[in-house]
């Protein structure tokens, strides 16, 4: 009798063991489910420090640079400001917005996830040293990161 109570208590244990095991297997598998935040055309999933904002409002132009990792690259890698003098600067935006503004229009040819928008840069302006030291230390960024070549020899720093 007593054999046999043991024996339906085993069967019964063995039951609830098969049954519990794949139950918490299943639990702790969806339990470490990573969470996705959706967001909606107008937000911007970018951190604080990863966006550069130069803004002038008496020439009513606006710089926003948004690209994970440039800002932690212009602080670290980039040459320090006054390395380079304005009118250097000012020559190789003049190379660099071109060619870029070439591969925009020539989705076919140059990925439009990597060229997306034009960059309206006028020649003429004097945006200040300041605009244009981070303007080109974005092309030798976006050149080293992307593996691109927008014109000639691309300095890594």
């Amino acid at each position: 009798m007593l054999r046999q109570i043991f024996y339906k208590f085993n069967i019964k244990f063995l039951a609830m063991k098969k049954l519990i095991f794949p139950l918490f297997i299943l639990l702790f598998a969806l339990s470490c489910k990573p969470t996705q935040k959706t967001f909606s055309k107008t937000d911007k999933p970018t951190a604080a420090n990863d966006t550069v904002r130069i803004a002038n409002d008496s020439l009513e132009y606006e710089v926003i640079i948004v690209d994970p990792g440039f800002s932690t690259w212009l602080a670290t890698t980039a040459q320090p400001r006054n390395y380079y003098s304005q009118s250097y600067l000012e020559s190789k935006n003049r190379t660099y917005v071109t060619e870029w503004n070439n591969r925009v229009m020539q989705p076919r040819r140059y990925s439009p996830s990597m060229y997306d928008m034009t960059i309206n840069y006028n020649f003429t302006t004097n945006y200040g040293y300041e605009v244009n030291y981070l303007i080109y230390n974005y092309f030798i960024y976006f050149q080293n990161k992307y593996n691109q070549k927008l014109a000639g020899y691309v300095p890594t720093r």
